[in-house]
């Protein structure tokens, strides 16, 4: 048995955890230069606030409705999400992360001794009462079946208490034969268009469809989908993420670029972030790439896009190597007299802590006390927050920085933005 546990409304409850005045009134969260709203809650909605939807376009409906909005928050996020997570490691035997607001936990033989509904109330008062955040659990036989059970316990919370409980197969049939097919998990519009098309309208429809039928027309993908629908799990449980591939650090402006000294800063800040985030993951990297971009909708310039990469024969998790190697980066592709709207650095080809095989002919070899500088750097950080320990080539007045003019504070992770009572 599979229970998924999904916050409501995520970043916006997490804006409004802290602000118990604004409980019940509507909260949006605005992407990257306070640009377009990507989260809202369920009030802010009701008040018909486009999702995705450029912010200056929707002012004049924020100000009517008094619609409260927030710049995106992501340190504030992050530690509430682990919050979340380590709450329900402590109540579930096994736990896996799917998403910073959801995860799904896995009843292996807890079914036998507990009523799952009950354990299912227990998760949700447990962490409204650590965290104030209110969470939906679906608990069904299959992932895709608990993604269902998930979405009416959000959808019908008041009638279902945001538990539902889909043990049994008349329980099943019932909500998959209300649930339009759009509403099942991985299929996107184009696959919904198409099955919609075949007379294919409900989730229940879907279901019973013959998996013959399925796999002559479809992918293998969502013959597991409909297998799943079905009661046979097909999608494991993986308790442990993944090792990542591929880490990439990008931003816009908050204004147009056009100075090279001012692409160097932003480009050393995303080159060191990608290095956090490459000694979080434990791995060295070989490949460095950077890209530089000007806005495609730009009506008075030509559009100029263009990425380099650099080779290491040692692998590195040296901010300092990292950093010299998107610089390198930079002076091949950056062209004068453009107005860059976006730039960013990737980094691959990973290796494990301690398995690299070093070059005998390497120029750069590894510096002395490499890994235990990046430790200190990274500890100080973490304790004081991001960028209190910096490198002077990320500058120190960063005109390119996003705008995030509306941006609360951090209230769990800096001490100069705890709250006073």
């Amino acid at each position: 048995m599979f229970a998924l546990v999904d916050v409501n409304s995520f970043y916006a409850s997490c804006e409004t955890v802290f602000r118990p005045d604004l409980q019940g009134k509507p909260v949006v969260v605005l992407s990257n230069n306070d640009g377009c709203v990507v989260a809202c809650n369920a009030e802010a909605k009701n008040c018909g606030v486009q999702m995705g939807g450029p912010y200056f376009k929707q002012k004049e409906l924020f100000r009517h409705y008094g619609v409260t909005a927030f710049s995106s928050n992501y340190e504030l996020y992050a530690d509430m999400s682990e919050r979340v997570m380590t709450t329900l490691e402590e109540i579930c035997p096994s736990v896996e992360k799917y998403s910073i607001d959801e995860a799904f936990c896995y009843f292996s033989d807890v079914h036998n001794c507990r009523n799952l509904a009950e354990l299912g109330r227990h998760i949700r008062a447990t962490l409204l009462l650590y965290t104030h955040l209110t969470v939906g659990v679906g608990i069904a036989p299959t992932k895709t079946l608990a993604k269902l059970a998930n979405h009416a316990a959000k959808k019908w919370q008041i009638r279902t208490g945001g538990v539902v409980d889909l043990s049994g197969v008349d329980l099943q049939r019932k909500l998959m034969a209300k649930l339009a097919v759009s509403e099942v998990w991985g299929i996107g519009r184009r696959i919904s268009k198409k099955l919609d098309a075949m007379g294919i309208k409900t989730t229940l429809q879907l279901a019973e469809t013959d998996i013959r039928f399925i796999r002559k027309n479809f992918s293998v993908v969502l013959e597991r989908t409909v297998r799943e629908l079905r009661g046979e799990s097909c999608l494991g449980f993986e308790e442990f993420v993944p090792t990542k591939q591929e880490i990439i650090c990008s931003r816009s402006f908050g204004e147009r670029l056009t100075e090279y000294e001012h692409m160097r800063q932003a480009l050393c800040s995303y080159a060191a972030r990608a290095a956090e985030k490459l000694r979080a993951e434990h791995q060295y990297c070989r490949h460095i790439s950077a890209f530089v971009k000007t806005s495609p909708f730009s009506a008075n310039e030509r559009y100029y896009g263009n990425q380099a990469m650099v080779k290491l024969l040692t692998p590195t998790q040296d901010t300092r190597d990292i950093i010299a190697a998107a610089t390198c980066c930079l002076n091949g592709i950056w062209r004068n007299g453009l107005h860059y709207q976006k730039a960013g650095v990737m980094l691959g080809d990973f290796f494990s802590q301690g398995v690299a095989q070093l070059n005998l002919f390497d120029e750069n070899p590894p510096r002395a006390n490499s890994e235990a500088l990046m430790q200190v750097i990274d500890n100080i950080n973490n304790k004081k927050g991001k960028g209190t320990l910096y490198f002077t080539g990320q500058g120190i007045e960063q005109p390119w920085k996003m705008k995030r003019a509306m941006l609360s504070p951090r209230y769990t992770t800096r001490y100069s933005d705890l709250l006073r009572v």
